[in-house]
This record gives structure tokens, C-alpha cells and sequence, in this order.
């Protein structure tokens, strides 16, 4: 007994095992994570050293080098980069995405233990760090104030703020930018100290000796007992002023004389600005000093729960925080993009299955069996939630995607068996007996069906590489809700027949209506197709030449990794000349900050009305650099695109002087949000100078390029020689005669220019640093080098002048390498109109002129596209080498897969001109959508061949068997490229978050689908007039013995 038939003699069996699919689902739907895209453990790990006083060149050659040649040689690596900056190193190790990043944390290590003995013994030890995809804030919240000063901001938000947010479940880490941490600064007078005879390091000395905080034990009685507590720490600033530094001559010097203590800010490098526009009658706000809070998330944690949680302890702490004058709010949000995202992805599945319910409607004119499939979408959704959850994926937009493209698949073979059961009832058979005998029928085609379309999948599912990993969850999730309506077709739906459809003696006029166009149609294209098999070269010819005009269309189409998102926020990037200061980058900042709140002088109305706020960071990563985020309002609130204001913002932005600024969009599939899209690299083995000048070479032939000179904009290369340095040369004959060491020169700058934590002191409970170092003022000029004096072994004070000399130099900022080569990196933005492969395609001809010695290679975005475009070919050839194999091996045959297979390219060009029509480019989504296609024109195939076959082998020739099925298959080969089309619609016309890469797959399928099943209703039966006269089973039969009648005759015939 067959599992249709089962299920029609057993219906309880066949509703439970549904149900229990529909249970299972809801339990795992529950438990299901919430994120933008599925989870990236990328493996990457990172090793940082820092050796003070050295230079990048020592650095490079000391320090990096030992360390990449060792690391190099671990399993698995895919990946090295480095750079070298004064005093600091690190190494980004990037390796397999099937590695373990716990396995490949602990090769690292090992490898830089055995190297250790190599590099200088003056190094930090090096810090070895994991690297994980979500290591970035998810939310920043902005805290201001008038009333406070940014250091009581940072107290109040380290005391009562952070620690409310740190507990929320999920979050990892708190990240904090703008925050200006108590410190006690002790300002030294160089020319004081001098007069005292004091030096740096006796400072130094009396604050670890008289700040200390050391138990005293306790006293005891017979019946009491005492804990003693020494007060020998200072706590204040009148307490560090007072301080004892030495005896001179009677005299007691204290630190007030050679300088003062203060409390201050520990940094002031890193500055933080908010602006609000005016809403819900709070007044407009720009450029105020905040102090930021970004939260960063666990990898497994739900995005939407932690900012909803954080939103709400926000509102508890204005209770705390109003009364202080201090301002809460949320300036940078990612997750509103995502919640945005997940929530238009379910409206377009509501628009979907409203469509598809439409269809099948309208071809069965039964409410009755309209609901058959219908329950096939919910059981089959719901069902691939517990593949989704045994499996570990989450609810994300990729896998949401699946769900909508599922809706026009998982109907499709309940279709097939309800069109072939209802065909017997309507010819009279009882319900019960059609229902044995279509569903006997159609099974193997729709297993057929069910295995083919799960197994273009399969290749997807183990593609590697980023990309590839990201694209699994979808694949599985479709495969896994194509598998479960295979399921249900093949139990709940014929049960469903058997007991819900019922022959119609007297129609009504809408049914009679439909027929009437359905039998037309059926003759119109029976006399079509006779006219086609009369004429089948012309037929095939018409076939090979649209599958050549696919392939010339897929050279002219542009190409990119994903389209480009309306994701609510235009970045900007800022990046100010070499040497520049905290504050010349912040005046520049504040003109980028107008931009985007201020008005128009034309107009006098806001130039940027739909921007809801700004968040401007100045000093991140360097201070010569600023970043600023642009949240726009939601997308129904404003009729103007992302986009559009991140070109209108170009020009504008390009007119602030003294440095490089320009907007962004920000890139999608979990890119860094400051990457630029195109990055190519440039590496050699050869000095940096040599490098230098190919960079420069490079770069002009770049300006020179027509193409490339217009689509690209802010093209720049990180190798920069030309940082300001001031050299500092000791004479060491004169240091040994004066008997002044080497070491206490190197500490005693370190000290005053740079500033040098020497101890810590408390604060109501809580631990604060204590640095010395000299008054701004006083190390503002080079020759203020020379005014600092160092003791002699006399004890005379002596200046530096006397033992050092300096001259001021360019130096290289930072070194780069690329797998262990020195490196510069070429990165750009692309204009509108020009795709990323097409600039990549024409910087690699530019290369070509390059001198021989050196290479290219792609970072960042530009090598996720070119790795993920190879991928995917590679993920669409495999794809049709098994759905060949799976074919041949379910109809025994390799004739049938040929004949079914023949109208993937035909189906290809309506997906790129569909394309090409509406301005879309090639990508990953509309990679996806190819694949899928495959698998969805071959159901088309497999159900005209199957029925051909059958029909062949009770006796009819091979071409009235094959026009026979083509018609007797019309009706469901139309109702589910109905079904797939219009449930597609959705997707093609999307808009909102994330809407661009949705219309992207949407129209691939829309024009594939259309195009591809108008030409297999004819293609594959003129094929199969050719091909099939092979390997017939009833043609073996004939030949080995005489033919018999057939016990009942095919109901087709």
C-alpha cells in the first residue's frame, strides 16, 4: 500500500501526521533566534604587540615579519594582514570558515610562543584575541547635558547607567565614545622643576610611595577587637598638592611648587556630538557634547530584544537622570532596519498567499478546492521552522526570503495531485476510488518533483566561503519547506480530495465561464503545438538563438555583491591630512554636522528635512579621522530614499576644505559599515618607497581612465608616507660624560610629552588613574623639547638640549601587509550607474601596466564579491549536475533529464532581461534566484515527460503521446507558474527596509517563470519527438515479446 493510499483509507492518520508537523513548528518557531542576516563565526584572530619607542619600520621588521612567517604556516589559513604603526603591531589572521575559531585561536598561540625568543625581550607580551562577526555596537544611546560637564556625564553613566545596561540578557559588552573618565592630572612645570633640582622620575617616586593603600591589621582585647585602616592614600586634589616630593635644605617641596594636581578628564581625543531635529515638541539640538553608550550583543542573542529592553531601562532612568539635567536617547539604532525588514518580509508573504489563493481560485472555481493546497502552506511554513531550529538557523531576512519564494513552490504539488484528482471526478469516477487512482498517478512526479527542486539546494547548502554560509540557511530553509509539502501532498491533500471534492452536476456561471476559457485555451494550444511539432526545427532553432541572446545579455549586465539598501542611515567619513589635531578635525566635523541641520540658503527651509538625528565621533580609529551616522525618519514617514540623500550629500560634503569627507551608503550582508566597496590591492616585495610610487602610478592611471574616472569618487590609498615626525638623536658620549642614562632621557620624555599613568587613587569607592605629564602650552612647539631638563651625576639639572638633537621628517603612518607581501590598498566609492564588477574588471586591466614584480588581490567587499560570484557559478553548475543525476536516476533514463533540462537556458534569459528591464544587476540574490529557477521550470519537464512515458508505454507513438500529456499537463503547468509568478509579485515590487535586494530575486523569478514555461510547453515535447525515441520501456517490450492489452485502460486516454 502506497503512502497516498494510506492516507486516503486511514484520514485520522494522515490529519494527525499533519498536525504533529504543525506542532513541532510552533514549539521550534518559539524558540527561533532574531537577527538581520544568519550567523557568521568567521574565524579570526587577531595578535597584538606593543613595543614603546619603536618606530613602524622597527616594528615591521622586528615584530610583524617573525610573527606572520610563523602564523603562516598553520592549516587552514586563508587570509594574513597586518600593519605596523609606531609602538603597536598587529596581525589579522583569517582563515577556512569550517575551521573551528577555538582550534585555530590555539594554533595561533602556539605558533607566536615558539617565535617569542625571536622578537625583542622590550615588547608587551602580545594579546591574542578571537574576533567574532557581531563585535560591533548594535545601538548607541546619547547622553547630554547642560547643566553637567562631560567628566560628571561619564560618572554619572559609569555609576548609575552602565551597569543597568550591561545586565541586559544578550549583551556581551558596553563600548562607550565621548566619555571623559576622571583622572587626577598632575601638570608638572618644567622650568619649576629645574629651579628645585627635581627630575620626572623622583615625582614619580613620591606619588607610588605616599599614594599607597596598605592593610594595618587590627587590635585585640579579651573582649573587643579593632580593624585598623591607615589612611595612606590621597584622595584629592588639595591632597596631591600638598604632597612631600623632598627636603631641600630645610624646606619642604611640595607638588604644588614644581606644578598642580587637578581632576580631569583622563582623554580628550575622542569627542562625541549629537543633533535632534525638533519632534514631539522637544526644540532642535546641534552639535551638543554627548557621552555614547553602544551596546554589543552576544553572537546567539536576539538584536530586537536587547534594544527593546534597553529602550525601556532608558525610560526607568529618566527618573534618575532628569533631576541631574542629563538627556537620554537613541541616536544610532540597527535594529530598526531589521525589525523593519522581518516585518515587510512577513507583510509581502500575507500578499503572497492572498496572491497564490488568487490563482488557484480562479483555475478551480471551488472554494472547496481552493482550500486543499491552501493548507499546504501553512503546514509546510510552520513545518520548516523545525528543520530551521534542528539545524540552529535563526529568523532572519535570508531565511524569510525562503519563506516567500516557498509560498508559489510548497502549493505547487498539492496543485498537480488536485488537478489530477479532480480531472478523474469530474469524468464521473467516485471521489474515494479517483483519489486512489490520481494520486497512484502523479506520486512519482511528485516525488520527482520534490527531490529535484530540494536538490538544486543541495550544493548551496555546502558552498563555502562567507557568503556561501550566509546563503545555507536560506537554501535549507526552502529545501526543508519544499520536502514538507512533498509530504503533505502525498498524505494530507488526497485525503483532502477523497473527502472534500464532490462532481459538479450543475455548474454555476462563473464555474461554466471558466471552463469555457480553460477549454479554449486547451484547444488553442493543442493546435498550437500540432503546428510546432510540424515545424520542430524552427522550434529548436527559435530555442538556441534566445539562449544565445541569455548568454550575451549575462556579459552586458553590470554586476555587485548586493544591491544597494535604503537602510535608514547614510554614513559619512571623514579623514583629515596627516599630523592634525582633535581639534582641527573637530572644526571640520562641525561643517559636516551643518550639512545635514542646517538650512538651505536659497530656500531657508531645512536642506535635509527627512534627517532625524546625527551622532558625530571625532578621533575614531585616529584623530586625524571623524565618522558621522545620519539617521534618517522611518520609511513611511519621508518619500525620499537613502539613496538619493547620500548623492545629494556628496557634492556638499566634498566643498569642506582641509580634508577628504564624503557619505556613504552602508553595505549590506554584515559588512563594517566604514568599509568602501571597491578595495584593490596592490602588493610587492619590494620597499614601500618602490610601492609608494606604483600606488601613485596607479592612481593616476585611474584619474586618466575615462570609466573609471567618473564611476569612481574619493579614490585614495592607505599606504601614506607622510605623517609628521620629529626625530630625537642623543648624543651618547655627551649622556655617559655627564653620566645621564639612556633610559632615564627615553622615560623622561615619555613622561611629559606623552603623559604616564604612575598610580591610581579612589573616588567614592571607585578606582581612577593619576598621570603626570607637562601643560599643553608647554609642548606645543619642537623646541620645547630642548626647555626639559634630565639631573647629571653632579646633580646639576641639565637640559636636553645639551645631550639631544632633533629634526623634523615624514614618516610612513602605518605599514601594511597583504599575506605577508607589503601592501596598499586602492579604495573608492562607486557612483550611481557604475556596478562594482565593472570597476574591478577595469582596475584589473589598468593593473596590466603596471612593473612586473607587482601583484593584485581584492579585500573587504571587493573580495566577498569575487569569491562569492565564483562561488555561485560554481553552486549553479553543480546544481544542474544534480538535478541530472537525480533525474536519471528516478526515471532510469539519461535521455528524460536531457529532454527536461533543455529549457533551463531559455528560462535564464527571461530572468536577465527582466533584469535588464527594470535596471537591476546581477547578485547574490539574483544568483539565488537562477538557481532556483532551475529547479522550478524542470517541475514543468518532469510532469509532460512522466505522462508522455506513461502514455507511450500503453501504446501510443511517441508524439501523439507527448502532445497528449502536454495538454493533459497544461492546466496545473499553468496554475503553478501562476502560483510561483504572482507569489513572487510581492518580492518584485517590494519597497521599504531591505526592499532592493527583495525586487532583485523577485523579478529573476517573475520574468524566468514567464518567459520559461511559455517556451517548455513547446521546447520539451519537440525535444522529446527527438530524444525519446531511445530507451523506451514499451519499445524494449515490443521487441522481446508480443504485446498485451492493458488490464484497465490509462485514464488519459
Amino acid at each position: 500500500m502506497t503512502l497516498p493510499e494510506l492516507s486516503i483509507r486511514r484520514p485520522v492518520l494522515a490529519s494527525v501526521m499533519s498536525l504533529a508537523i504543525v506542532l513541532i513548528g510552533l514549539v521550534s518557531y518559539q524558540r527561533l533566534a532574531v537577527r538581520e542576516y544568519p550567523r557568521i563565526d568567521e574565524p579570526q584572530v587577531t595578535v597584538e604587540t606593543t613595543y614603546r619607542g619603536a618606530s613602524a619600520e622597527i616594528i615591521e621588521s622586528r615584530v610583524t615579519t617573525p610573527l606572520e612567517d610563523s602564523i603562516s604556516g598553520i592549516e587552514g589559513v586563508e587570509l594574513i594582514q597586518s600593519f605596523s604603526r609606531a609602538e603597536k603591531s598587529q596581525v589579522t589572521v583569517r582563515f577556512n570558515i569550517n575551521r573551528s575559531i577555538d582550534d585555530a585561536a590555539s594554533d595561533v598561540r602556539d605558533r607566536v610562543s615558539r617565535v617569542r625568543a625571536q622578537l625583542p625581550t622590550e615588547i608587551d607580551e602580545p594579546v591574542i584575541a578571537k574576533v567574532e562577526a557581531d563585535a560591533f555596537p548594535i545601538v548607541y544611546l546619547s547622553f547630554l547635558s547642560e547643566r553637567l560637564s562631560p567628566v560628571e556625564v561619564t560618572d554619572v553613566i559609569d555609576r548609575v547607567v552602565k551597569d543597568k545596561l550591561q545586565t541586559i540578557d544578550g549583551v556581551s559588552a558596553i563600548r562607550i565614545f565621548g566619555e571623559r573618565r576622571y583622572a587626577m592630572r598632575i601638570w608638572l612645570d618644567k622650568t619649576r622643576l629645574a629651579a628645585y633640582r627635581l627630575t620626572v622620575q623622583e615625582v614619580e617616586s613620591a606619588l607610588r610611595r605616599q599614594n599607597v593603600e596598605i592593610p594595618s591589621g587590627r587590635i585585640e582585647s579579651a573582649d573587643r577587637e579593632f580593624t585598623v585602616v591607615s589612611e595612606t592614600d590621597l584622595r584629592t586634589a588639595e591632597q596631591f598638592n600638598d604632597m612631600i616630593l623632598r627636603e631641600n635644605e630645610g624646606y619642604f617641596v611640595r607638588l604644588r611648587d614644581v606644578g598642580r594636581a587637578e581632576l580631569d578628564a583622563q582623554d580628550v581625543r575622542v569627542i562625541a556630538r549629537v543633533s535632534f531635529a525638533a519632534a514631539n515638541g522637544r526644540p532642535a539640538v546641534t552639535g551638543a557634547s554627548s557621552v555614547n553608550v553602544g551596546l554589543i550583543r552576544t553572537s546567539t542573542a536576539n538584536p530586537l530584544a536587547i534594544v527593546e529592553e534597553a529602550r525601556r531601562r532608558l525610560v526607568e532612568l529618566e527618573g534618575e537622570l532628569a533631576p541631574l539635567g542629563i538627556r537620554g536617547d537613541i541616536t544610532y539604532d540597527t535594529t530598526v532596519f531589521i525589525d523593519r525588514s522581518i516585518k515587510n518580509v512577513f507583510h509581502t508573504i500575507a500578499e503572497a498567499v492572498g496572491l497564490v489563493v488568487l490563482v488557484i481560485f480562479l483555475f478551480l472555481r471551488s472554494v472547496r478546492a481552493t482550500l486543499i493546497p491552501l493548507i499546504t502552506i501553512p503546514v509546510s511554513l510552520i513545518g520548516a521552522f523545525a528543520l530551521m531550529q534542528l539545524l540552529g538557523f535563526s529568523i532572519n531576512t535570508l531565511t524569510l526570503l525562503a519563506m516567500v519564494l516557498a509560498i508559489g513552490l510548497v502549493v505547487d504539488d498539492a496543485i498537480v495531485v488536485l488537478e489530477n484528482i479532480s480531472r478523474h471526478i469530474e469524468e464521473g469516477m467516485k471521489p474515494f476510488d479517483a483519489a486512489i487512482l490520481g494520486s497512484r498517478e502523479i506520486a512519482f512526479a511528485v516525488m520527482a518533483m520534490t527531490v529535484t527542486l530540494a536538490a538544486v539546494y543541495a550544493p548551496m547548502a555546502f558552498q563555502t566561503g562567507r557568503t556561501g554560509k550566509l546563503f545555507a540557511e536560506f537554501a535549507l530553509t526552502l529545501a526543508g519547506a519544499v520536502t514538507v509539502s512533498g509530504f503533505v501532498a502525498l498524505t494530507l491533500s488526497p485525503m483532502m480530495c477523497a473527502k472534500m471534492l464532490r462532481h459538479n452536476a450543475n455548474p454555476g456561471l462563473f464555474y461554466r465561464g471558466g471552463e469555457r476559457v480553460l477549454v479554449a485555451l486547451n484547444k488553442g494550444y493543442r493546435a498550437a503545438l500540432g503546428a510546432a511539432m510540424r515545424a520542430r526545427p524552427v522550434v529548436l532553432l527559435t530555442g538556441l538563438g534566445i539562449a544565445l541572446f541569455g548568454g550575451w545579455l549575462f556579459t552586458k549586465l553590470p554586476s555587485e555583491l548586493t544591491p544597494i539598501e535604503d537602510r535608514g542611515i547614510v554614513m559619512n567619513i571623514m579623514v583629515g591630512p596627516e599630523g592634525a589635531t582633535p581639534d582641527y578635525t573637530l572644526r571640520y566635523a562641525q561643517m559636516m554636522e551643518q550639512i545635514y541641520m542646517g538650512d538651505d540658503p536659497q530656500t531657508g527651509q531645512r536642506r535635509f528635512p527627512h534627517v532625524e538625528r546625527v551622532l558625530v565621533i571625532v578621533g575614531f580609529p585616529d584623530v586625524t579621522r571623524a565618522l558621522a551616522f545620519v539617521r534618517l525618519k522611518p520609511w513611511e514617514e519621508r518619500d525620499v530614499k537613502q539613496q538619493a540623500y547620500t548623492q545629494k550629500a556628496r557634492p556638499l560634503a566634498f566643498q569642506i576644505p582641509g580634508v577628504l569627507a564624503f557619505p556613504i551608503n552602508p553595505p549590506s550582508l554584515g559588512q563594517r559599515s566604514i568599509d568602501k566597496p571597491v578595495q584593490f590591492v596592490l602588493q610587492t616585495s619590494r620597499p614601500f618607497a618602490e610601492l609608494d610610487a606604483v600606488s601613485e602610478q596607479f592612481l593616476s592611471l585611474v584619474r586618466e581612465h575615462p570609466r573609471l574616472s567618473a564611476g569612481l569618487t574619493n579614490v585614495e590609498s592607505d599606504l601614506k608616507l607622510n605623517k609628521p615626525e620629529l626625530k630625537v638623536e642623543i648624543d651618547r658620549e655627551k649622556a655617559a660624560t655627564l653620566g645621564v642614562e639612556i633610559d632615564t632621557i627615553g622615560r623622561t620624555l615619555e613622561t611629559m610629552l606623552g603623559g604616564r599613568q604612575v598610580t591610581r587613587f579612589k573616588r567614592d569607592g571607585k578606582q581612577y588613574d593619576v598621570i603626570v605629564q607637562i601643560e599643553g602650552v608647554e609642548r606645543s612647539r619642537p623646541w620645547h623639547l630642548s626647555e626639559i631638563n634630565v639631573r647629571a651625576r653632579s646633580g646639576q639639572m641639565v637640559p636636553l638640549s645639551t645631550l639631544v638633537s632633533y629634526s623634523e621628517r615624514v614618516a610612513p603612518r602605518e605599514l601594511n601587509h597583504f599575506n605577508k607581501l607589503r601592501a596598499a590598498i586602492i579604495s573608492a566609492n562607486l557612483n550611481p550607474g557604475y556596478a562594482l564588477g565593472d570597476a574591478l574588471a577595469d582596475m584589473r586591466e589598468l593593473a596590466k601596466q603596471l612593473p612586473s614584480h607587482v601583484g593584485v588581490d581584492y579585500a573587504g567587499v571587493s573580495r566577498e564579491f569575487t569569491q562569492s560570484s565564483r562561488g555561485l557559478y560554481e553552486v549553479f553548475v553543480m546544481a544542474l549536475l544534480f538535478i541530472f543525476l537525480v533525474l536519471a536516476a528516478q526515471f532510469e533514463s539519461f535521455a528524460d533529464p536531457l529532454i527536461i533540462m533543455l529549457t533551463v537556458p531559455i528560462t535564464m534569459t527571461g530572468a536577465l532581461l527582466a533584469l535588464w528591464l527594470t535596471g537591476n544587476t546581477v547578485n547574490v540574490y539574483s544568483q539565488i534566484g537562477l538557481v532556483t529557477l532551475v529547479g522550478l521550470i524542470t517541475k514543468h519537464g518532469i510532469l509532460i515527460v512522466e505522462f508522455a512515458n506513461q502514455l507511450q508505454e500503453s501504446g501510443k507513438s511517441r508524439i501523439e503521446a507527448v502532445q497528449e500529456a502536454a495538454v493533459l499537463r497544461l492546466r496545473p503547468i499553468l496554475m503553478t507558474t501562476g502560483a510561483m509568478v504572482l507569489g513572487a509579485i510581492p518580492l518584485a515590487f517590494a519597497g521599504g527596509a531591505g526592499g532592493e535586494s527583495r525586487q532583485a530575486i523577485g523579478w529573476v523569478i517573475v520574468g524566468g517563470m514567464t518567459l520559461g514555461t511559455l517556451l517548455t510547453l513547446f521546447v520539451v515535447p519537440v525535444a522529446y519527438s527527438y530524444l525519446a525515441r531511445i530507451n523506451r520501456t514499451s519499445l524494449r517490450a515490443d521487441e522481446s515479446k508480443p504485446p498485451t492489452a492493458s488490464p484497465s485502460p490509462h485514464p488519459a486516454e
